[in-house]
């Protein structure tokens, strides 16, 4: 079965999507409609602007999910999606892939999402760190630790066997990440992201996204979606937005969805999007699985 997955934030790069404008009348038909919708136009961040720029929430977000469902768009007739599945904002990509959600719609949520996510990050300064090489019940027990003492940290995206992204206040990172290294962590390292992603940080931001979603047409998807929050494939469009709303706080499960798709019968796996992240987190959960991005 085939499988198409949509990476998130962190993948993007000064460039992305440049040449699909310049090659494809498709793509730049929908990236002029994406600059239209947004009322600016992010090509112009995306394709000629600075890593500053492109870093901020509201344009990453928005960025990485049009680079993303226009280069599958672009696939044309190679472009039958059996499961999807995305990584935290890639799962709006995702969506739109499967056929629940329209480009138009997908996009001014994904936009509406990163708005009140900067609102979130700016009204708490807060972030994450990568831990390699340690075990998730060790990474939970100090995240609980240190969140009893005070600060808030919890694990945020189970990557893959030994990689864990924990996401918390910025004084609970830098304690988290030196009690992760005394317990036997390889590398324990504070991310250059602009807040903390799937923490109760960013509980603020639910409200606005929910009203969003809510007034939002969700279609029954044409294959299963498996998301992060559960890592189980949906198809009911209520169920879809539940899980849009509670993976703002929760944890994205990477590992367990790629694992569940593997024995769902995923037998083959393109990534769609900036950057090749997914194709090497799904290799180190399952070195037989064959992965690999566009040509």
């Amino acid at each position: 079965m085939k499988a198409f997955v949509f990476p998130g934030q962190g993948a993007q790069f000064v460039g992305m999507g440049k040449d699909l404008y310049e090659n494809s009348p498709l793509a730049k038909e929908l990236f002029e409609k994406a600059n239209e919708i947004l009322g600016y136009r992010i090509t112009d961040i995306m394709f000629e602007g600075t890593d500053e720029d492109l870093r901020q929430t509201k344009v990453t977000q928005p960025a990485v999910f049009l680079h993303s469902v226009i280069s599958a768009l672009c696939l044309g007739d190679d472009f039958k999606p059996e499961m999807t599945a995305g990584h935290s904002l890639g799962e709006f990509s995702a969506l739109v892939a499967a056929g629940a959600l329209s480009f138009e719609d997908g996009l001014k949520l994904v936009y509406a999402r990163a708005m009140a996510m900067q609102k979130a990050c700016e009204a708490r300064p807060s972030t994450m760190a990568a831990v390699i090489a340690l075990e998730d019940d060790k990474v939970e027990e100090i995240c609980d630790q240190v969140t009893r003492g005070g600060d808030v940290v919890v694990a945020a995206n189970y990557n893959c066997p030994g990689q864990i992204v924990i996401s918390g206040t910025i004084e609970g990172i830098a304690k988290a990440c030196e009690k992760m290294k005394e317990a036997g962590a390889k590398r324990a390292l504070p991310l250059n992201v602009g807040g903390a992603f799937h923490s109760p940080l960013m509980d603020p931001a639910k409200v606005e996204l929910e009203a969003a979603i809510q007034a939002t047409k969700f279609n029954t998807p044409k294959c299963p979606v498996y998301q992060n929050v559960d890592a189980l494939p949906h198809t009911s469009p209520e169920e879809i937005k539940a899980n849009l709303v509670a993976q703002l706080t929760a944890s994205v499960r990477w590992t367990q969805t790629v694992k569940n798709m593997l024995s769902d019968g995923a037998d083959e796996f393109t990534e769609c999007g900036p950057g090749a992240v997914l194709q090497g987190l799904i290799k180190k959960i399952d070195k037989t699985a064959n992965a690999h991005g566009i040509a």
